[in-house]
């Protein structure tokens, strides 16, 4: 882990604003405060803290969660550093929520993640998350690339791919950055998302006492795919 690991995280999932107007409106429907897994910097967290709501943080990453506290200064915002699938904050919530694709970073292992928020969610809260099934993609003409300026230096993510792997996708990215001095470094990058069903998701949850929710959607854009959102109710 380094510094560059923020800003990584940062230029690749921070601009992402689809899902927000979703958030909020759980946040209000739900009240606070609101567990988020997968906080990172704190995209969700922190636009939901500023909005008055109280947030808990949670990720397996300290550093990036350390950039999020002090983003966070003066706004209702508590980080702790976890894994989804294992977890025990001695507390519940009204609203869990698994934005962008978090739930596809846990290998697979659904029945851990349920059980922990299914021991989290208080009375009639309701659990809510984000997943997505990207179209294969591997042509000439490339997406435009993520890019960022920092103390002299550009940063720069450009995707490349969208293969399918056994039990998900993998999406590839150029990872380049390029200093004051105009020394230029470029190096592959590979997320692997599992593949994950709305339908299992569910009987996941069914299966830790856990009720069906009607499931929202969130709309794909030029720039990003879109992601159907399970719901589920304690």
């Amino acid at each position: 882990m380094s510094g560059s690991t923020v800003i990584w995280h940062d230029l690749e999932c921070g601009g992402y604003a689809e899902d927000l107007p979703l958030w909020h409106e759980l946040a209000a429907a739900q009240g606070g405060p609101v567990l988020d897994l997968g906080a990172g910097t704190g995209r969700v967290t922190l636009e939901l803290a500023r909005a008055g709501h109280e947030v808990v943080a949670l990720d397996v990453e300290s550093k990036l969660l350390a950039v999020l506290a002090l983003r966070g200064r003066g706004l209702p915002v508590e980080t702790v550093v976890a894994d989804a699938r294992a977890f025990s904050l001695g507390r519940r919530f009204p609203l869990i929520l698994a934005p962008m694709q978090t739930v596809q970073l846990l290998e697979g292992r659904m029945d851990e993640l349920m059980g922990c928020v299914a021991a989290h969610l208080a009375p009639g809260g309701v659990f809510a998350a984000a997943i997505a099934d990207p179209e294969e993609y591997e042509g000439e003409v490339q997406p435009l690339p993520d890019i960022r300026e920092e103390n002299g230096w550009l940063w720069a993510s450009q995707p490349l791919a969208v293969r399918r792997v056994p039990g998900g996708m993998v999406i590839v990215r150029r990872r380049e950055t390029v200093s004051p001095e105009g020394e230029r470094s470029v190096e592959p990058n590979e997320i692997v998302l599992a593949t994950a069903h709305a339908e299992d998701l569910e009987a996941a949850g069914e299966r830790h006492g856990l009720r069906v929710l009607p499931r929202r959607d969130i709309p794909q854009t030029d720039d990003y795919v879109g992601s159907e959102v399970v719901m589920l109710g304690a």
